[in-house]
């Protein structure tokens, strides 16, 4: 494959501009921490939306949704269609929540909620599992898709991809902050999906695949196509669409999908001028995520079984790829390979955009646990701003070096993702409820974030567990779909019981809490209570927003669901079908627009 000077020009001119931007805005990021990491809370909802879908939208995003479709069909998106629930949950209950906290980052909530050396060591010690850890395990996954396309498309060695892409992304994400990353987010978004729609309509189109009538008919994707899983296949069903829709959403943590809110997600809530632009942003958000930006991706991935039906036809393709980075995931970018000039560099300068954008914000995200949560608690508690914010810029590039090193041994995405996922099992219903129950304390969240990641490590349900303890003590004895509610099960039974073996939190952090908040409900009557006892009340008898926030989930879930369904059944020429789920959405937008308008009242 030969890059074309036009090519070239639309790649260089783009990495350009992003760095322009970031420089750009470095003087006034540069000011404060609250500046650099939340950019003066001042954003509008519609620049924070944009920039959680550009986010979300990686390069290894389409490698991922590849591997599941030419594993598992399109069905197997469920794994991460699932999430849309906690979304959503997220945008009517938790958004409005989280912008009220006024804290930094979701760290913080733990010295909010909480009181004394549990919380204290909570904030610490996940400020450098999730800011740092865990961070890394995503970017690595990300830098590792950069790798795969460098090789395939572009002849270069996993180092050189690692040097060029890293160099330009921790300049930008280092120099100009929060402001930076957002500003170029809401430029990625478009050249990303520019992208990515360009070459599926190009690659469905090409003569070996013949358009999207005869890629349907396809003998290798004929029993593909299913949005919903074969319901005679028991193990298929429970693995795909029961587990994920029944319990994975709401007890798991996994970034960008935390329940609650949390993560970068929760930074951009809190960067948010007000409750309305919060919820505002994360809805835009959902609805771009999970509706409409999967389909170009799975028509790739679909012609990808027509061009390349298995591993050793792209290794055949591509001798030159190294054996350990070879896997279905790389079938996208061999996908890739076959556009014309402008057209490719329109598509490289997206993926550029998509690694741009991930790594940007997971540098800024996991700098801003660093330095709020850790330096200026654990280490330096009187630090000048300027000290600070020179801490969060060598944070930036220490996180990009180490993420680089762990994606040069790494083979596919799912590795992590199935990784991340089982380690937060179980601790997803603490999240949800400890914004509603008084008695959740630190211990409960401490004991929920050890057993999981024990759990699954005993029970072998991660291949480094698999590996110490030898294939796991339940291997062979249970089905795989049941591994996640396993550990779900155990976790929730270890943290209820240490919740109630431990003190519960004062009443003044307590009060102090719900004063703030102003959660509501029944979970908080003990609390309200005795604040009244004492004459000092702390609720300010507002009507509670939660049932109503939850019906707006669920029609949202309709909306958002019917037009993924719609959009797929429209592709496939099922026209009846695609006509009366657009019209269910229609509905579905009309109910929640109604419910909308007295949440917002609620909240005035």
């Amino acid at each position: 494959m030969q890059l074309t000077p036009l090519d070239y020009a639309l790649i260089i001119g783009f990495f350009t501009l992003v760095l322009i931007i970031g420089i750009s805005v470095s003087r006034k990021s540069g000011k404060n921490t609250t500046e650099y990491f939340l950019s003066g809370r001042s954003m509008p909802w519609w620049l924070l939306g944009f920039s959680m879908v550009a986010t979300t939208f990686s390069t290894d995003t389409p490698n991922l949704v590849t591997d599941i479709v030419r594993t598992n069909g399109v069905s197997g998106n469920w794994v991460w269609w699932a999430f849309l629930l906690t979304g959503l949950l997220t945008v009517f209950v938790y958004a409005k929540l989280w912008r009220r906290s006024g804290v930094a980052t979701d760290m913080e909530f733990y010295d909010l909620r909480y009181g004394g050396r549990p919380a204290h060591f909570l904030r610490g010690f996940r400020a450098l599992y999730l800011g740092v850890v865990f961070n890394i395990m995503a970017m690595s996954a990300v830098t590792l898709a950069a790798i795969k396309i460098g090789q395939v498309m572009l002849g270069l060695t996993p180092v050189e991809t690692v040097l060029l892409g890293g160099v330009v992304t921790v300049i930008f994400s280092a120099v100009g902050g929060f402001r930076g990353v957002v500003y170029t987010d809401f430029l990625l978004f478009f050249v990303a999906i520019a992208g990515a729609v360009g070459a599926a309509i190009y690659l469905v189109n090409l003569p070996e695949v013949g358009g999207v009538a005869q890629l349907l008919a396809h003998e290798n994707v004929a029993g593909k196509l299913s949005i919903l899983p074969d319901f005679s296949d028991t193990e298929a069903l429970m693995g795909i669409l029961v587990i994920p829709l029944a319990v994975q959403w709401w007890s798991a943590w996994y970034p960008g999908a935390e329940p609650g809110g949390g993560g970068y997600i929760a930074q951009r809530m809190l960067a948010a001028r007000d409750e309305n632009h919060a919820i505002g942003a994360t809805f835009f958000f959902n609805i771009m995520h999970y509706a409409l930006r999967p389909w170009p991706w799975i028509l790739v991935a679909l012609a990808s079984l027509v061009v390349f039906p298995d591993v050793a036809s792209i290794q055949e393709a591509f001798p030159n790829v190294e054996e350990g980075k070879l896997g279905q995931d790389l079938a996208y970018s061999a996908m890739l390979t076959k556009l014309p000039p402008g057209l490719l560099g329109i598509v490289l300068a997206s993926l550029g955009a998509a690694y741009m954008s991930t790594i940007s914000t997971h540098l800024n995200w996991g700098s801003s646990y660093v330095v709020n949560d850790f330096y200026r608690q654990q280490v330096r508690p009187g630090a000048s701003e300027r000290e600070l914010v020179n801490v969060g810029r060598i944070t930036t590039v220490v996180l990009m070096v180490l993420s680089a090193i762990l994606a040069l041994f790494l083979t596919n995405a799912l590795q992590l993702f199935d990784i991340i996922l089982m380690f937060g099992a179980g601790t997803g219903l603490i999240f949800i409820l400890r914004w509603f129950w008084w008695r959740i304390n630190a211990w409960s969240e401490i004991s929920a974030m050890f057993a999981s990641g024990i759990i699954s490590l005993l029970f072998g349900f991660t291949d480094l567990g698999a590996t110490l303890f030898g294939g796991g003590a339940v291997e062979g004895l249970l089905p795989a779909w049941s591994k996640f509610p396993l550990v779900v099960g155990i976790t929730t039974l270890v943290w209820v019981g240490v919740t109630f073996a431990t003190p519960a939190e004062t009443q003044e952090t307590l009060s102090r809490f719900y004063r703030k908040i102003q959660p509501g409900g029944p979970g908080w009557r003990k609390v309200v209570g005795l604040a009244r006892e004492a004459g000092e009340p702390v609720d300010r008898a507002g009507k509670w927003t939660v049932p109503s926030g939850i019906l707006a989930m669920v029609l949202g879930c309709l909306l958002v669901y019917g037009c993924m369904f719609a959009t797929g059944n429209w592709i496939y020429g099922n026209y009846g079908l695609a006509l009366g789920l657009t019209l269910g959405v229609g509905v579905a937008a009309w109910l929640l627009r109604r419910i909308w308008s007295q949440i917002k009242g609620e909240i005035l």
